[in-house]
C-alpha cells in the first residue's frame, strides 16, 4: 500500500472514529424524568382504523364505547390531563363570527345533525349542533351519543379559559395563511408565560405566518418536519441542527428514530438546545401522522427510561405504563 492510500485509509478511520464519537449514546448525558404525555384529540372514541381515506367518516366507524367522552370537548380534555396527559391536542376551525370552533372535522355532516364545511358557519349556529349526532358502532342501528352532544363543541377562548396553565396542542386544519394571521391575533392577546405553554402544528401556509409572526411559539408543519427529519438524517452526524428543526415540535414515527443520528439521548439534547419538543408517534406507513404510541407493544419499543415525548390517542391506557 502506497503513502497516499495509507493516508487516505488513516483518515477515513479517523473520520469513522469521529462521526462515532460525536453521535454515541455512551457519551451522551441522559435526562432523566417520566415522558411527556400528549393526547390526541384528548379522550375520544375509537374508530376501526383500516383502510381510511381523507373523507372516510370515522363516527360511522366507531368502535364499541368504553367511555362517555367525545373527542376536542372541555369534558374530554379534563379527563384526559386527570388520566395524565401533559398536554392535550386540539383541533380549530375559524368561524364567520370571528371565534374558532374546536372540532376536527373540515365538514359537519360525519359527526353532527349539521351540514356543509365547518367554518362556513358562525359559532352560534356551531353551538346548536349535536357533536354525538352521528356516532355508531353497528352500522346505523343505535346511536349511542346522538343528543348527549348539543351545546358541547367548544370555541378555543373557552379552551385557554378553562385550561389556563395548561399545555396544549393547536391544530390548524386549513392551507390558508389568513388563518394564521386570524391565530396570531388571539394568541398575541395572551401573556407570553401561557404561550409559552402552546404549540401549533397544521398546514404549511398559516403554521409559517405563525412560525413568522410569533418566534415564542414552537410549531411543525408537514413540510417542516420533512425539511427537518430529512436533513438531520443527511447530515446529523455533524451535530448540525438544521434550521427547520429550531423552535419546534419534532414529530418522529417509532420506526424512524433508530435512523435518526445520536438516537436517543444525543438526539433529544440537541433538539432541546434548539429549544424543540420530540414526540414519538406510532409506526410511519405512509399515511398522516394520526397514528400514536397506542398499545402495550408500541410502548415497549421506546428506549428504555426514554424521557421525550410521546403521541398517543390511548392516553388511559399509555400513562400508566409510562408512569410506572
Amino acid at each position: 500500500m502506497n503513502k497516499k492510500l495509507k493516508y487516505a485509509a488513516a483518515a477515513i478511520v479517523v473520520f469513522a472514529a469521529a462521526v462515532y464519537v460525536n453521535n454515541t449514546n455512551h457519551l451522551a448525558a441522559h435526562r432523566d424524568g417520566k415522558p411527556v404525555l400528549l393526547a390526541h384529540r384528548g379522550i375520544a372514541q375509537r374508530f376501526d382504523e383500516r383502510d381510511l381515506k381523507n373523507d372516510t367518516c370515522t363516527a360511522a366507524r366507531m368502535l364499541p364505547p368504553t367511555h362517555q367522552y367525545l373527542e376536542n370537548t372541555i369534558d374530554s380534555m379534563r379527563a384526559s390531563f386527570a388520566a395524565g396527559a401533559d398536554i392535550v391536542e386540539l383541533d380549530v376551525h375559524p368561524t364567520t363570527d370571528g371565534e374558532f370552533a374546536v372540532f376536527h372535522d373540515w365538514t359537519l355532516d360525519c359527526r353532527t345533525d349539521g351540514q356543509g364545511v365547518t367554518r362556513e358557519h358562525s359559532m352560534a349556529y356551531l353551538k346548536k349542533l349535536d357533536i354525538g349526532h352521528g356516532y355508531t358502532a353497528d352500522d346505523g342501528k343505535t346511536f349511542p351519543f346522538r343528543g348527549k352532544g348539543i351545546g358541547l363543541m367548544p370555541t378555543l377562548g373557552e379552551v385557554l379559559e378553562t385550561f389556563p396553565q395548561a399545555r396544549l396542542l393547536i391544530n390548524v386544519k386549513s392551507r390558508d395563511p389568513s388563518e394564521g394571521e386570524k391565530l396570531v391575533a388571539v394568541l398575541y392577546k395572551l401573556p407570553a408565560e401561557r404561550r409559552a405553554r402552546i404549540m401549533v402544528y397544521g398546514g404549511d401556509e398559516p403554521v409559517e405566518a405563525v412560525r413568522t409572526r410569533m418566534p415564542d411559539v414552537r410549531t411543525i408543519s408537514r413540510a417542516a418536519i420533512k425539511s427537518c427529519l430529512l436533513g438531520y438524517i443527511g447530515y446529523g452526524w455533524s451535530g448540525v441542527v438544521p434550521k427547520a428543526c429550531s423552535n419546534a415540535m419534532v414529530m418522529l414515527p417509532i420506526n424512524v428514530a433508530p435512523l435518526v443520528w445520536g438516537w436517543p439521548d444525543r438526539f433529544l439534547n440537541r433538539m432541546r438546545a434548539a429549544n424543540s419538543e420530540v414526540f414519538v408517534l406510532g409506526s410511519y406507513r405512509g399515511g398522516g401522522f394520526s397514528t400514536g404510541i397506542d398499545t402495550s407493544e408500541e410502548f415497549a419499543r421506546l428506549p428504555q427510561n426514554y424521557s421525550g415525548g410521546i403521541w398517543t390517542n390511548e392516553i388511559e391506557a399509555i400513562a400508566p405504563l409510562a408512569h410506572r
